[in-house]
C-alpha cells in the first residue's frame, strides 16, 4: 500500500460513509437506494456498494449498462436501477446481467415488456426536469401499454430540492397527479435525492429515497450535515526558495514579494485538481494552511511553504482534515467556483484510492 501513496492518492473514510448513509435512512425514514453511479461519484462503485451493504439498502442506482455489469461481477445480488435511458439494443445486456431499466415511452416499454416476458422496469415521470421520462401531463396516454406491463415503480426527480422557492412542492404536486392517472399504483414510488432529505420532513411520503452526494459527503446547507468520505493527499517532490520578483508556473501568474519558499506537489488537473484553483486554492501541510502559487499544472501543484517547515516527501492534504484543521471538498470547490459533484467525480483514476474504516 505504501508503493501507492509515493505521489498523490485518495484516503475513503467507509466509516463516514456509513454513518453518512445511516443518518440520511434514519431522517428519511424509509429504505434507501443509494446511488453509485459514476464509480460510485469518483470513490469506487464495487467497494462503496460493499460497504453500503451493512446498511441492508433496497437496492443501488446506476447510469449504464457497464455500471451495473460491474456490480454483478462483484457479486452484488441487490435489484440494480439503470436511470440512464437505454437504447433498444441495451435491453439484452440488462436483461443478461438483470439489471432494471427506467422507461419513459410507449415503444420502449412494449419493446420491453415482449423482449423479457414482462420482467422489472420503473416508469420515469418527467415533472420539471425535462431530461427523461414521460411528461406529467402525457401519463395518461400510456394508459393501454402500462396495463399490459405495469412498472415495478415509478418516480421523478426534482431539479432544486434544496431551494424554496415552491418548484420542489409543484414537482410533488404533479408527480402525484400523474401516479393517480397510472391504471395501478406501482408498489414503489420515490422522488427523493440527497437535498430533498436534507431539506424535507422526518419521514419521507415516498417508499424509498435515493441518497447521492451525501453519501459522499457534500450537503446542501440543511442541517443534517454529512461527514467529509474523500480526501486527497499528495507529496512534495521539490522545494525551492525563489528571490524577490522570480514567477511560479505557467504565464508567471505568482510574483514573488521578497524571497518565498516554493514547494512542488505531485498531483494536478489530470488528477482532478482542477486548474481553476490556481493562484486561489489552499491546502494543508502539518496541520497549517498554504496557498497555491501560480497556474495548477496538469500533474504538478506548486504551494507557498515559506512559513512551514517541510520537506520533500511530505503529504500535503488538498482535501479532508489534516491536525486541527480540515479543508471540506464543498470549501474546495467554492474556492474554484466549482460545483462540488464535478469536483469529486473529478478525482481521476490514476489517483490510487486508500480505503479506511473509522469507527462506524
Amino acid at each position: 500500500m505504501q508503493s501507492l501513496m509515493r505521489r498523490a492518492w485518495v484516503d475513503i473514510d467507509l466509516g463516514a460513509l456509513l454513518r453518512n448513509g445511516r443518518a440520511f435512512a434514519e431522517h428519511a425514514g424509509v429504505p434507501i437506494l443509494p446511488m453509485v453511479k459514476a464509480d460510485a461519484y469518483g470513490l469506487g462503485a464495487v467497494c462503496v456498494s460493499r460497504a453500503l451493504e451493512e446498511l441492508e439498502p433496497w437496492g443501488f442506482g446506476v447510469a449504464t449498462i457497464a455500471e451495473g455489469e460491474e456490480l454483478r461481477q462483484a457479486a452484488i445480488t441487490r435489484p440494480i436501477v439503470v436511470f440512464t435511458p437505454l437504447l433498444a439494443g441495451d435491453f439484452d445486456a440488462a436483461m443478461r446481467s438483470d439489471l432494471t431499466p427506467t422507461l419513459g415511452d410507449a415503444a420502449s416499454i412494449e419493446h420491453w415488456g415482449l423482449a423479457t416476458g414482462g420482467r422489472e422496469w420503473q416508469l420515469a415521470i418527467d415533472t420539471g426536469m425535462s431530461r427523461a421520462g414521460v411528461p406529467w401531463t402525457d401519463v395518461r396516454a400510456l394508459r393501454g401499454v402500462l396495463r399490459r406491463f405495469p412498472p415495478q415503480g415509478a418516480f421523478t426527480h426534482f431539479h432544486s430540492a434544496d431551494r424554496k422557492d415552491g418548484t420542489r412542492g409543484l414537482q410533488e404536486q404533479r408527480f402525484t397527479d400523474a401516479v393517480a392517472k397510472l391504471p395501478a399504483r406501482p408498489a414503489m414510488l420515490h422522488a427523493e435525492n440527497s437535498a430533498a432529505v436534507e431539506h424535507g420532513a422526518d419521514r419521507s411520503p415516498w417508499t424509498i429515497a435515493r441518497p447521492g452526494v451525501f453519501l459522499y459527503g457534500v450537503g446542501s446547507g440543511a442541517p443534517l450535515v454529512p461527514e467529509n468520505v474523500a480526501s486527497l493527499r499528495a507529496r512534495i517532490v521539490d522545494i525551492r526558495t525563489i528571490a524577490d520578483g522570480e514567477t511560479v508556473s505557467y504565464g508567471g501568474t505568482y510574483r514573488a514579494v521578497g524571497a518565498r519558499r516554493i514547494a512542488t506537489l505531485a498531483v494536478g488537473y489530470a488528477d482532478g485538481y482542477r486548474r481553476a484553483l490556481s493562484n486561489r486554492g489552499t491546502v494543508l501541510l502539518h496541520g497549517r494552511r498554504a496557498i497555491v502559487a501560480g497556474v495548477v499544472t496538469m500533474d504538478m501543484t506548486m504551494i507557498d511553504v515559506t512559513e512551514i517547515g517541510c520537506e520533500v516527501g511530505d503529504a500535503a492534504t488538498l482535501i479532508g482534515r489534516d491536525g486541527d484543521d480540515a479543508i471540506a471538498l464543498a470549501e474546495v470547490a467554492a474556492m474554484g467556483e466549482l460545483s462540488p459533484y464535478e469536483l469529486l467525480t473529478g478525482l481521476r483514476a490514476r489517483l490510487p484510492r486508500r480505503y479506511v474504516a473509522t469507527d462506524a
